[in-house]
């Protein structure tokens, strides 16, 4: 797994710094609302002139950094 995410790349030259497709100004999260607004893995790669498995890293990507993440829930009275 780790050679799909050596597909992402931080550069603050490259989208602010945002996560990108390397070699791409193609960003982790704009796969990711792409994906939720009900596009498929292949339209997105077709469009986009990525990889299926760029896709992949960039969902593996986005888990390893939610993972990392403490969420705090507010309790209801």
């Amino acid at each position: 797994m780790s050679e799909l995410l050596e597909r992402i790349v931080i550069d603050p030259k490259v989208m602010a710094g945002k996560p990108v497709i390397k070699g791409t100004r193609i960003t982790v999260d704009m796969i990711l609302e792409l994906l939720a607004a009900g596009a498929k893995p292949e339209e997105i790669a077709e469009d986009y002139n990525i990889s299926l498995e760029d896709i992949r890293a960039a969902l593996l990507y986005a888990a390893k950094v939610l993972g990392r993440e403490e969420v705090i829930v507010e309790a209801k009275a």
